[in-house]
């Protein structure tokens, strides 16, 4: 297997938000009865938690909701790969992937495809070096490529030299991203990712502003808000859904829709007595096509 990263890169901790959503998604099948919205224990294991993890602040039953929605984007974009790889696209790039795990959970799936993890290159040693110590590797179909977003935009320049083939239709996906990012930055992604093969797909997640969220919801987006702006990544961009489909057609993409946080929670979540459910108005997710 040929790696692609420019230059070794030092380890680095991934950021609290891909522990917190790692952890998430593990205390799903902890915590919540079955049917489960998503399995994913190996994101646990990467991060190898202390043994009172369940205790921490934000695994609090406070965080539920927030809990529902990082679930329900998560089986929403990995269902949307299987149903494009059924028609034949194989090619799956998942920017800011931070911790996770599809190539790990679903071998049999994600072998059919060339699947790209784009993420900061010291995150990624970090978590290339915990694949190798768990035994599970990184497989011929699995490339990591590291990506400095602070110094550089040349993000696609790095996915081709990693054997992406911009002539074949692919997938994209960028969850829990765009709220970093200047409007300027996103149209520019989205640009990019426009001029992409003919059945091309990209999904990815925004922030509606935090006054559009149910009142009981509020003060915990304003906590996740503060928490951010405190560790030096401040939230930056919210949009109305109506923004963020003008922003896409803008950019070039032939069909665009949007599929709000409750039209996930029906999906997914009707039925369960657990009162477990994504909350209304809070991430939303943009699918564009080419």
């Amino acid at each position: 297997m040929t790696d692609h990263s420019p230059t070794p890169a030092e380890n680095v901790a991934p950021e609290n938000t891909a522990v917190r959503v790692a952890l998430w998604r593990a205390l799903h099948v902890v915590a919540d009865a079955p049917p489960h919205v998503f399995e994913d224990e190996i994101g646990l294991q990467l991060v190898a938690p202390d043994a009172d993890w369940q205790s921490r602040p934000d695994m609090s039953p406070f965080t539920k909701p927030f809990r529902a929605s990082i679930l329900a984007r998560a089986r929403f974009v990995e269902d949307l790969v299987a149903e494009q790889a059924e028609r034949g696209v194989g090619q799956y790039v998942i920017l800011g992937a931070g911790l996770d795990t599809f190539a790990q959970r679903r071998p049999q799936s994600a072998a059919r495809l060339d699947v790209f993890e784009i993420d900061q290159p010291g995150p990624q040693a970090w978590k290339r070096q915990r694949l190798n110590e768990l035994g599970l590797g990184v497989p011929a179909f699995l490339k990591l490529v590291p990506v400095d977003f602070e110094v550089s935009d040349a993000w696609f320049e790095r996915l081709a030299a990693a054997g992406f083939d911009a002539a074949q239709p692919a997938v994209f996906a960028s969850t829990g991203v765009s709220m970093y990012l200047t409007r300027e930055a996103i149209l520019a992604t989205l640009r990019q990712i426009a001029t992409l093969a003919p059945g091309s797909t990209l999904v990815m997640s925004f922030m509606l502003p935090i006054e559009m969220l149910d009142a009981d919801m509020r003060i915990g987006v304003e906590r996740a808000a503060a928490g951010a702006r405190a560790s030096g990544t401040p939230f930056i961009s919210f949009f109305m859904p109506e923004d963020m489909l003008a922003l896409a057609r803008e950019a070039g993409f032939r069909e665009v829709r949007h599929v709000s946080a409750a039209t996930l929670a029906e999906r997914y979540f009707a039925g369960r007595s657990d009162g477990l459910r994504p909350p209304n108005n809070s991430e939303e997710l943009l699918v564009a096509s080419t």
